[in-house]
């Protein structure tokens, strides 16, 4: 029998907490800008762990891993994260974090080191995309830097993954430096940023997805539906979802939430019911690996490797 949403264990490997008393967002107080999702005053909230928890009380949610969310004092968040998870229970969320470090510092390689502390860091996230979304108009990217190209190497170092979020028209230079760390694991966010959909854009981000799944050491999430078409139907993004998973394997795609963002145009069950009907004709194991083995596989397993 087929699991469904009420019997399948999930493992979010996207998702954000935030707590604007304790820790300074600057995009969420007082520095709001234009962002890819739009207007996102829905957001500029607290979103705690009992939000979440209330948000996700009718799926079966087993782990999470919890992405950087532009705090201005990355280590504090990452803290604060293990004071929320801690406080709640040894075996709560978030299980796993993704932090920040600004791999064109200086002291990119000592802030990996004070990360790597945390005993839930598994990742590093430094967000690469470009400000605008027209890229007959592109913006400076972390890649163009030198050290940055120097730091990434790092990671590796620290057994640690890197969330790369890239839109298509940036894939080649995303690709010249996975080709260059090829001991680092790589994990494309938001399933490629598909964020322009005229036949243009849809081409780049079907070639951008291609490149990227040539390489062994790469694999994704699909998750921010509606970070692109606030609209979104089961129908719109069924063939974003099947496209991916058709390229890269049901072995190296994850699903994933995105939550608090997505939530403002979606509840978590509809998503989650989104994505299981966009592959409910896959096998069973290849269902299993897509909501939650992948990502206890490229995430989580790091914790129990450095428990050992």
């Amino acid at each position: 029998m087929k699991p469904t949403l009420q019997t399948l264990p999930l493992v979010d490997p996207h998702h954000h907490l935030w707590d604007l008393r304790a820790n300074y967002y600057p995009w969420l107080t007082d520095r709001v800008t234009e962002r890819v999702c739009g207007e996102y005053s829905a957001i500029r909230r607290d979103y705690l762990a009992e939000d979440f928890a209330r948000d996700t009380a009718e799926v079966n949610l087993v782990e999470t891993v919890h992405v950087q969310a532009e705090c201005a004092d990355p280590v504090a968040e990452t803290a604060w994260l293990h004071e929320t998870a801690e406080a709640r229970g040894p075996d709560s969320f978030p299980h796993g974090v993704v932090a920040f470090v600004d791999l064109t510092g200086a002291n990119a390689e000592r802030d990996l080191r004070t990360q790597r502390e945390f005993p839930r860091v598994v990742g590093i996230r430094q967000m690469l995309h470009e400000g605008r979304i027209n890229p007959a108009q592109p913006a400076a990217s972390p890649m163009d830097n030198p050290r940055w190209r120097e730091n990434i190497g790092l990671l590796a170092k620290f057994n640690l993954s890197f969330d790369m979020q890239v839109y298509p028209w940036q894939s080649a230079a995303a690709c010249r430096v996975i080709a260059q760390n090829p001991e680092l694991r790589f994990v494309i966010c938001h399933n490629g940023q598909p964020a322009r959909r005229d036949e243009a854009g849809l081409k780049a981000w079907r070639e951008a997805i291609a490149a990227y799944a040539r390489y062994e050491n790469v694999v994704i999430k699909i998750s921010g539906v509606g970070m692109f078409d606030r609209e979104w139907t089961v129908d719109s993004i069924r063939p974003f979802v099947r496209h991916t998973v058709e390229t890269f394997g049901a072995d190296r795609c994850m699903f994933a939430s995105n939550f608090p963002v997505d939530g403002m145009m979606s509840s978590y069950p509809r998503l989650w019911r989104a994505y299981l009907d966009c592959v409910a004709d896959l096998s069973t194991d290849e269902i299993f690996d897509l909501f939650s083995n992948n990502a206890k596989t490229y995430y989580l397993a790091k914790l129990e490797s450095t428990s050992d």
